[in-house]
């Protein structure tokens, strides 16, 4: 029977010390990366608001196609979505994806005008991001976020 010694000349894993990092280490790597992101942060909302204020123009832009079909074969525009067959995207705020809610203000034989309002206030300030469109293709940000 072969017996097994446990001296360093056998085990030469034991002899070997492991170089790890301490927990002050940690701290301040975890601590630097905080300070790095608190700066980066900032300077990335604004990026934010217009990548999603992106989601507005595409959302209106849909809704000018779908009036103009309407008014093509109607020869006026409509103010009810259910007539041009535009589906609202759920909301952010009711569980879905959409950062915009859509409204049509006003539809008549010579024209519309949309709006889409955002939900959330992507910069804190008070004020939602509000894009309007109507017949001229005219697509402009009405109030900042």
């Amino acid at each position: 029977m072969k017996t097994i010694n446990q001296s360093s000349e056998s085990w030469p894993l034991l002899t070997y010390k492991l170089r790890g990092m301490t927990l002050i280490e940690l701290l301040l790597v975890l601590a630097l990366i905080g300070i790095l992101m608190s700066l980066a942060i900032p300077k990335l909302l604004p990026l934010i608001g217009r990548a999603k204020s992106i989601e507005a123009q595409t959302q209106l832009k849909h809704l000018l196609n779908l009036e103009k079909n309407y008014f093509f074969i109607n020869s006026k525009y409509s103010n009810n979505f259910a007539d041009i067959d535009f589906e609202q995207p759920k909301l952010v705020s009711e569980g879905g994806k959409a950062n915009y809610k859509i409204e049509i203000i006003e539809a008549s034989n010579k024209g519309f005008t949309a709006k889409a309002i955002s939900v959330t206030d992507y910069d804190q300030d008070g004020q939602l991001n509000v894009w309007q469109v109507n017949q001229d293709e005219e697509i402009k940000e009405i109030t900042k976020d």
